[in-house]
């Protein structure tokens, strides 16, 4: 049996400096990041309605990067492996996000309003996390079907994620219990929830392709 290839610094990049990074960030922004933000930008609350009127920073820094995280992680794999292998990670990290997400969201109704929806009942958090994240993962794979043409992880990728962030739009627009929130400003709604999806279609491609060890642009 032929021995295995020796493990060179690209492999303990990718296989062990950056999951650990990622994973750190995970802990961080829930544990530290929020807390902080929250001290600085206060969130409306019983005792304080108006709340900051930058408190949408503190979205953006926590909700919004553990989202690209959790759509970013299945978007990869399906790019660089196989539609298998996103669509599985999607459901994975989708579940955990889904039952963080819904967790979190029910005790700050509760603490600061006295009462909460069942969160964990919400069609469009089950939609936006575990659907979607199983629908970048598997669209990726199964358009770009293995290649590293940059061309074609780029359309891939930027197909998989509008794909994703349109079915999230809908969702939070006709069957989210908030959907009023939606619907008082769908405008705003839609660009919130395509900006992020929009920069992590071209960003993964790039990281998929520098990852692949050779030439940025392939013919």
């Amino acid at each position: 049996m032929a021995e295995p290839e020796k493990i060179k610094l690209g492999g303990i990049l990718w296989g062990l400096v950056i999951p650990l990074i990622i994973g750190i960030v995970i802990v961080l922004l829930p544990a530290v990041v929020r807390p902080a933000l929250d001290s600085w930008f206060p969130p409306a609350s019983m005792t304080n309605p108006e709340g900051s009127p930058y408190a949408f920073i503190t979205v953006i820094l926590t909700h919004g990067l553990a989202l690209m995280i959790c759509m970013g992680v299945p978007l990869f794999l399906g790019l660089s492996w196989n539609k298998w292998a996103g669509g599985a990670a999607g459901m994975v990290m989708g579940t955990l996000y889904y039952l963080a997400n819904a967790g979190y969201n029910i005790q700050y109704s509760i603490i600061n309003y006295g009462s909460s929806p069942n969160l964990y009942a919400d069609p469009s958090f089950i939609g936006d996390y575990i659907v979607g994240g199983i629908l970048i993962g598997y669209i990726a794979g199964a358009l770009n079907n293995k290649s590293m043409s940059f061309k074609r992880l780029l359309a891939s990728g930027l197909t998989a994620s509008i794909t994703v962030g349109i079915f999230t739009f809908v969702l939070n627009y006709t069957v989210a219990f908030a959907a009023w929130m939606t619907q008082g400003n769908p405008g705003f709604a839609l660009f919130t929830t395509m900006l992020p999806m929009i920069i992590l279609g071209i960003l993964v491609p790039f990281v998929a392709r520098i990852s692949a060890g050779s030439e940025l642009y392939h013919p």
